[in-house]
């Protein structure tokens, strides 16, 4: 179905179609009322229904109706409107998403911090953070440690979504949206009964965009952010509104795009005297993409679930489910090796064809205008060692000597959990339960040589091929998780409120390398650097921990709680490539004296937080106000590392002893008249790194990827123009403080232009000339004005929408590769203008 025939088909039957707006169904079903009329608005943070002043914890909400009026449908949308989070999502490849809350963030290639909850389910692979997850009826972002109540990888928070029921009667919606850079999306659901109590829900999602960036080689082909979405959700429930109730789910999504949109932003200021742009502030860099390999990344995902609850009648109540979770994804892009003279040379006469091609395509596009400092001479050999006739590479270039690289994450998973738990009203509830997990992953990073002759897709391709391989890390993982639960709250009167959640879980994780025992045609080498070092053996370690969680409520007035809590946060420790180690020790500690540790197992991560605050109402509701302080201490916060150099490319976790981090929250909404409201946030977070064995210098420096603050403002308005049109306004401005993304800050540290300046042409310079520094390296701080306009009925919606309005140029991310002297960054979205049509049956 074409994009564009399913906008016009959408115009025409929202006009056709008529009854109540089916999103007005919320789960759970009284907080429908709440966006608009003050109302309460009921949530299930502690695993249970309650209101959201009771919870003695921060948590942001955004009903049914705010979604709606937001536009907001995936995790990159929620954050955006949440105080104290911050994603970087999508800048690597699709499953690639890193949320932070308060300083807490994720690492590449390790476990994230924060927990998805879809329908009382926990999904167990990072890669679904960022994809629709259904019809959502309401979204709750939880901040703190949330491992007690709701398990696995919520050191940071959780996510929990609900979605869509089946409804009573036959009903249905759909919207379908139209914006500049041909940019389709379009949902859809239809809902009801099959039978006596039995119901489904079926929905679809699409979108598709050619991005806002051309590839200038490829002319100027829509080729570097491109992307196209779909997924199908499916739920049957059996005896709903019964004491026995069957829940049965199933989703299959699929995404094809393009992968690693970065430019290289060097940071090298003694260079910079000659040339400015050796020594880049990465928020000023002007973005152009022209490498000659077609970027591409395809994801498959598939999952089904079975949950039942079930009432016994005598106070307690069972509710158990089973997830199997099957995601298969791959990129191909551009190298990253060109400065390295990787492929100029060769040990394999059989490889000849690879550096023929890389010294024809270097001829051929001598003077190609490529980010300065680039340059593109005669030859591919670097500048240091020919100076008048050489050339500056950056990744990803337009010439063949930067090879292909190929990556593959592959995931299977099977998990369960059971919970019983009280289904009483009395002043003590409780519940106890069990989970299980088992994870199969396959990961791979492979780099090649690039013939011309296209691209094989898979992780080893022999000498005689047309990209032979020349580095591959592969490795196969299997992880078995365990774990005990247990929470009870007492509630002796109206005014107090106490409750403690205990949770321990056992990973047992083994790894084994898929690395075959061959060389690197190119270097006469191992194919994989560790190997230099010693035969790779199977690994295994199990990494286990407590997690309490501790909450006491003061409520002097039902319209005021004052509260606090503390917990302990966990996320597993792993292993990277082995050898890394050795081969950051050997190319970097010993060439250039550049003081960094690496271990081949890194270790389990863990945080003790402290909260404190207090949610009130005045003026009979009219306003509403939360502020919470909050302090955690993070002992060895993991933290993903990107290491570049003549081995090829390396990727690791590294371990952060321990991060202080304290901060403080504020958000208020008030309603001015009926149909308006104003609201605001404001988050502050310091944070503060106070030992790092792989790092020593970089004690004091910040956490990395926390913004030091984060302001929320905006406005809504719902005035009704006749009795059955209401015109809808919604502005949404969002500001993001200064942000590093590495623990090396402002600090200048010695670069592999260090150690070869001694041996290259320019050898009368010291080596502290070829030093970086990476004060230039940090986002500033920038803002993003969203705006929706639109009239409702209950037949239908119309709306024009404006994201990042002012057109705001900033980054999205900046990876620093510290001993290559430089990094690489990738640029945020630009404006999007559309129109939106939206109906319900």
């Amino acid at each position: 179905m074409r994009a564009s025939r399913l906008l016009l088909n959408s115009s025409a039957l929202g006009l056709l179609l008529a009854a109540t707006p089916a999103l007005a169904q919320e789960v759970p079903q009284d907080s429908a009322a709440s966006a608009d009329g003050g109302e309460t608005i009921i949530v299930t943070a502690r695993r249970q229904n309650e209101r959201l002043q009771d919870v003695p914890a921060s948590v942001s909400v955004l009903t049914a109706t705010a979604l709606q009026n937001t536009g907001a449908t995936k995790a990159e949308d929620f954050t955006q409107l949440t105080p104290g989070v911050t994603i970087v999502t999508g800048t690597a490849e699709a499953g690639d998403t890193q949320i932070n809350i308060r300083g807490i963030n994720g690492a590449r290639d390790a476990e994230s911090s924060v927990a998805l909850v879809v329908d009382g389910i926990l999904k167990t692979n990072t890669a679904q953070l960022n994809q629709p997850q259904g019809t959502l009826t309401q979204v709750e972002v939880l901040k703190g440690p949330q491992g007690a109540l709701y398990g696995r990888n919520a050191a940071a928070g959780a996510i929990v979504l609900q979605t869509l029921k089946p409804t009573d009667t036959l009903s249905g919606g759909l919207r379908a949206s139209y914006a500049n850079e041909a940019t389709y999306e379009a949902t859809a659901h239809i809902a009801g009964p099959l039978g006596d109590n039995i119901g489904f829900v079926l929905s679809g999602y699409y979108f598709t965009t050619d991005g806002w960036w051309r590839n200038t080689l490829l002319n100027n082909s829509k080729t570097v952010d491109d992307k196209e979405n779909w997924a199908i959700d499916g739920r049957v429930m059996v005896g709903q509104g019964t004491s026995t109730q069957l829940d049965l789910k199933a989703r299959y999504a699929e995404f094809h795009g393009a992968s690693l949109p970065f430019n290289a932003s060097f940071h090298l200021p003694l260079f910079g005297t000659v040339n400015p742009a050796f020594y880049e502030d990465v928020n000023k860099h002007e973005f152009n993409f022209y490498n000659n390999i077609r970027a591409t990344n395809d994801q498959k995902s598939f999952d089904v679930s079975a949950k039942i609850d079930h009432e016994f009648g005598n106070g307690m109540k069972l509710v158990a489910w089973a997830l199997y979770s099957d995601v298969k994804q791959d990129l191909v892009a551009d190298g990253t090796s060109a400065d390295f003279a990787r492929y100029i040379s060769n040990a394999d006469s059989a490889v000849d064809s690879s550096v023929a091609s890389c010294f024809a395509s270097t001829a051929a596009l001598t003077g190609f205008p490529v980010n300065q400092p680039g340059f593109i001479g005669q030859i591919p050999v670097p500048f240091l060692f020919a100076p008048s006739t050489g050339s500056t590479f950056g990744p990803y270039s337009p010439t063949t000597c930067d090879g292909i690289q190929y990556q593959l994450r592959n995931q299977k998973d099977f998990s369960t959990e059971v919970r019983l738990l009280s289904d009483t009203d009395g002043p003590l509830t409780w519940q106890l339960g069990a989970y299980y997990l088992h994870i199969d992953r396959k990961t791979g990073v492979s780099l090649g040589a690039d013939t011309g002759q296209g691209v094989i897709k898979q992780l080893y391709n022999a000498p005689d091929t047309a990209n032979p391989t020349s580095l591959l890390l592969a490795d196969k993982f299997r992880t078995n998780v365990y774990a005990a639960f247990g929470a009870a709250e007492w509630k002796p009167s109206e005014v107090f409120t106490g409750g403690i959640a205990l949770r321990y879980d056992i990973e047992d994780r083994v790894a084994n390398s898929l690395v075959p025992d061959v060389t690197d045609p190119f270097t006469g080498g191992p194919i994989n650097p560790g190997l230099a070092f010693g035969a790779f053996k199977p690994q295994n370690a199990t990494f286990k921990q407590l997690q309490p969680k501790v909450t006491l409520s003061f409520h002097p007035s039902p319209a005021l709680n004052i509260y606090a809590n503390w917990g302990i946060g966990f996320k597993s420790g792993g292993f990277n490539n082995q050898g890394s180690a050795a081969v950051v020790d050997q190319n970097f500690n010993q060439f250039i004296n550049a003081g960094v540790t690496i271990d081949d197992q890194y270790r389990k991560e863990k945080s003790s937080a402290f909260e404190a605050g207090i949610k009130g109402e005045l003026l009979d509701g009219r306003v509403t106000y939360d502020l919470a302080a909050y302090y955690t201490r993070v002992t060895d916060m993991q933290f993903f590392e990107f290491f570049v150099g003549s081995f090829g490319l390396l990727r690791v976790v590294s371990n952060i002893d321990r991060v202080d981090i304290k901060g403080a929250e504020l958000n208020l909404t008030g309603k001015v008249v009926d149909g308006w409201k104003v609201f605001g946030s404001f988050n502050v977070t310091d944070s503060e790194i106070k030992k790092n064995r792989s790092r020593p210098y970089t004690v004091g420096n910040k956490s990395p990827y926390t913004a030091d603050w984060t302001i929320n403002l905006g406005t809504e308005i719902n005035a009704p123009i006749n009795d059955s049109v209401k015109l809808l306004l919604r502005a949404d401005y969002r500001i993001t403080g200064p942000t590093w993304f590495h623990s090396v800050q402002d600090q200048e540290r010695p670069t592999l232009f260090s150690g070869l300046l001694p041996i290259s042409e320019l050898n009368f310079l010291p080596p502290s000339f070829g030093n970086a520094r990476y004060d230039v390296a940090r986002r500033d701080a920038f803002g993003v004005l969203n705006l929706r306009a639109g009239i409702n009925t209950d037949r239908y919606r119309i709306a024009v929408f404006a994201d990042n309005l002012l057109d705001r140029k900033y980054i999205a991310e900046a990876i620093p590769a510290i001993e290559f002297g430089g990094s690489f960054i990738s640029p945020g979205a630009r404006r999007l203008i559309g129109v939106e049509v939206g109906a319900s049956f």
